[in-house]
Formats: structure tokens, C-alpha cells, sequence
């Protein structure tokens, strides 16, 4: 059970920017009607902890903090606005907005909750906050803090992907935590929000606009997709080590292959693999759908600090027949690698079709999708009561995506996470563990 037990709305300090905005680019429509991205920070307490200094020094530390990192990113206490005299949505912060932040308390098992076992996917629900959505405006994000008497607290950040991606909002906890812990702010997470730093002809705002009002005027709304999640879903925490991760590429080494295996590429296409044999797929043909930072691939390259959407859908598709059998693996790994590889052409190159040819695959096979990426490193968001001992990204148990993470313990290793019926994640967790035994994957 969870029990709501204050609202506030948190805004940037005195003496902050009064006014920001700016228009959505093609990369941040494609995203528009998707449901929000939602993240869990599970932080233990420390054994002179309680219940009483929750309230009396953690909580005010983690609001007032709050509010200063606010300063630096004042569009995530502002709105996205798509009124009928705009043509495209943009976002926009004056003064007097803020964050809606939600203070809990739950009597739920923390360690549980925040255990690599398989759980389900509910019980997550109650710790994030909904984000306020309707048809001309949203909230950019909400936060919700909830307390774990005697155990510890998590953080849950719920966020509009039409404004942010991944690497955008978890630069924002990093940000916070470090003024929290340091009362510093990290001027290498400082946010860039001029859009003129993405060059692209402007045309591509119009296609991806339209492609949203493809129902007509009805369709000109900012409310997401109905994803609701099914009461069988449970969910699990997988941890490839170091280890782990050149037994794979040693794997591919002996079979004498030469394509890229980039720990990424390893860790996308033995999950995709363990998943499509647990779920014992029926399609003839199973695609991936990998989302590619496109800041560095740019020329000349988009600072890392640019806040916003810069991300690039990329298709791996293979025969399940192929994914099923002896090599499974290293079909997964040949078709990511070859679909990465179109990115050399350019990252602008035929966007003006891919969402549309996305879409069209949902009608040839299974389609899969990989979220976040290890590379956010959100096992460094250490607020001053250390490393937080789980992260979750509970957006995937609605969206069915592969969600990817750092390893908490820093050693390279890769987390991932995934929900899914309970027969197949039971599958899936003796797949994944029996590959890496044997070292047959």
C-alpha cells in the first residue's frame, strides 16, 4: 500500500530565467503520443537513518536541491503547448511554473521491490506519478518521492519523451543528485536548448507533424497512446558482468566473425535472442528496434549537452527460424550490426520515410525494442546516501521494450530489465542463466 501524504509544486529559484521556449524539432514529434518515460531510484538507508530524519534532513535536502537544479532545467517545470494557432508543438517555461513533486510513504517490501527477481509489474505502479496530459498542453514532468520507513526511499521520474530522451533527462538526476550531495552544479551536464545546433531541412517537421494528424483534426492532440498493463506481466532484473560480456565476444572470436561487437551489440542480441526462444515466437521473421544517439554522429558533432530528442531509429530483422536455431546468436549480432551500419550513410539519410517504415513492419513479424542505454550511467546519481541500489525503468512494462542499463557495481557489466507473462520470463531467466553456464549462448 502506498499513502499519498503531501503534494507540492517545487519551482526554480528567485532570480531564474522568467521566460523559455522553443519549438519541437522531427526527432521530438516522432515521440509525441508516446506514453511518458518513467525511472525508479531505490536508495537504502544507512543505520542512522529513520523514519523521523527522512522527514527532518533528506526530504528538505532532496526538495531544495530540487529547485536549484530547476535553474538550469527550466523546461521541465514548464508544459508542452499545441494550441490550435501553432502548427507544431513547442515548450514553454514562465514564471510561476513548477514540478509537481508527490511525498509517499508505502509499507511494500523494499528489498523486494528492489531485488533482481521476478515481481510483478503492478506493484511498481503506485511509486510513479502520472503526468498531467491533456489535449493542448502536458506537463513535462513529475516526480514522486517515496519513503520506506526504516529501509529507505525511491525517487520516481516520470518525464514527456516529446521533450526529452533518455540521455537528457537522466542528465537532470545526475544534476540534482550532484547539488544535493556537492551543492555544485556539474557545468558539464549544463543543458544546451537552442535547436539551431540540429541542422536538417525544416520540411521534416512538417512530414512528422502531419504523420500525427494523419486521423484528421482529431488527431491534432497532445494525448498519448492508451497503453494499459495487463494484470499477468511480471518483471526482472538480468546482470551481464564483465565477464560475461568477453565470454560472448570470445564466443564470436572462436566462430571468426568480424563484425562490430561493441558490448551494446552483445548484450542487445543475446537478450533478443533468450527472449524470442522463450517466448517460442510464431512470426516468421522478428525485427529490433534500436534507438541510436545521433549527437555525435552529426557534422559537426551536436554537443553531448544538447537537451531534447537526438535520437535514430535503427531495424535489425532476421528469420525466427534463424533466431531459433544453433546460431541464433550470432544471426541477432550479424542483423544489429548490419542495421547500426546504416547510420554510416548519414543519420538524415531517408528519415523522412523510417517512421512510416517502422510502422509497416508491425503487419511482417514480431517487433522488438531496445530502451535506455548503459551508456546514461544512472548508478552514478548518488544524492550523499550513496549509490542508489536499484534502478528501474518501469515505462517498459506497458511498452514491452528491452530496457538497458549500467551495472551498479561499476565494472563495465551491463543490467537489463524486462517484463513480460510470467511462462515467459520464466523461460527467459533459465535461457539467459544457461547460455552464460555453458558458455553457449
Amino acid at each position: 500500500m502506498v499513502k499519498i501524504v503531501e503534494v507540492n509544486k517545487v519551482a526554480p529559484p528567485q532570480g531564474s530565467p522568467t521566460e523559455l521556449s522553443f519549438p519541437l524539432t522531427f526527432f521530438d514529434i516522432l515521440w509525441l503520443k508516446f506514453p511518458p518515460v518513467e525511472r525508479l531510484f531505490f536508495y537504502k538507508f544507512s543505520s542512522l537513518d529513520s523514519k523521523q530524519s527522512f522527514y527532518d534532513s533528506i526530504l528538505p535536502k532532496l526538495k531544495h536541491s530540487l529547485s536549484l537544479t530547476l535553474k538550469h532545467f527550466l523546461p521541465l517545470a514548464g508544459n508542452l503547448i499545441w494550441s490550435e494557432s501553432n502548427p507544431k508543438p513547442s515548450v514553454k517555461y514562465m514564471e510561476g511554473d513548477a514540478v509537481l513533486l508527490t511525498i509517499a510513504e508505502s509499507d511494500l517490501d523494499f528489498n523486494h521491490l528492489s531485488g533482481n527477481h521476478l515481481r510483478e509489474a503492478a506493484t511498481f505502479q503506485s511509486l510513479i506519478p502520472d503526468l498531467a496530459v491533456s489535449e493542448e498542453r502536458a506537463a513535462v514532468s513529475t516526480l514522486q518521492i517515496t519513503l520506506f520507513p526504516n529501509c529507505g526511499f525511491c525517487i520516481g521520474v516520470s518525464t514527456h519523451h516529446a521533450v526529452l530522451d533518455g540521455r537528457s533527462s537522466t542528465s537532470f538526476v545526475k544534476s540534482w543528485a550532484q547539488i544535493c550531495k556537492l551543492a555544485s552544479f556539474p557545468e558539464e551536464l549544463k543543458p544546451l536548448f537552442d535547436r539551431s545546433l540540429i541542422k536538417y531541412p525544416t520540411e521534416l517537421d512538417e512530414i512528422y507533424t502531419n504523420q500525427q494528424l494523419n486521423g484528421g483534426p482529431c488527431s491534432r492532440s497532445l494525448l498519448p497512446f492508451k497503453m494499459e498493463l495487463p494484470p499477468d506481466i511480471v518483471r526482472g532484473t538480468f546482470d551481464l558482468t564483465r565477464s560475461n560480456i568477453q565470454q560472448l565476444r570470445q564466443y564470436l572470436v572462436n566462430k571468426n566473425n568480424t563484425f562490430h561487437i561493441s558490448s551494446f551489440s552483445l548484450t542487445c542480441a543475446y537478450a533478443w535472442v533468450c527472449l524470442v526462444k522463450a517466448e517460442e515466437l510464431s512470426e516468421k521473421k522478428a525485427f529490433l528496434i534500436i534507438g541510436a544517439d545521433c549527437r555525435s554522429r552529426f557534422d559537426p558533432p551536436i554537443p553531448s549537452a544538447y537537451f531534447g530528442n537526438c535520437i535514430r531509429g535503427v531495424v535489425a530483422a532476421a528469420e525466427t527460424k534463424d533466431l531459433l536455431g544453433k546460431e541464433g546468436f550470432v544471426v541477432a549480432l550479424s542483423a544489429i550490426s548490419e542495421a547500426i551500419k546504416e547510420l554510416e550513410n548519414g543519420v538524415l539519410d531517408g528519415v523522412e520515410n523510417s517512421s512510416s517504415s517502422i510502422s509497416s513492419l508491425l503487419n511482417q513479424g514480431k517487433l522488438y525494442s531496445i530502451g535506455g542505454s548503459p551508456r546514461f550511467e544512472v548508478y552514478s546519481s548518488d544524492f550523499g546516501w550513496g549509490r542508489p541500489v536499484k534502478v528501474q525503468m518501469v515505462s517498459i512494462d506497458k511498452t514491452g521494450a528491452i530496457g538497458l542499463a549500467d551495472s551498479r557495481d561499476g565494472n563495465s557489466g551491463i543490467q537489463l530489465e524486462l517484463a513480460s507473462k510470467k511462462h515467459h520470463m520464466e523461460a527467459f531467466t533459465s535461457l539467459f542463466a544457461e547460455g552464460i553456464k555453458n558458455q553457449f549462448p
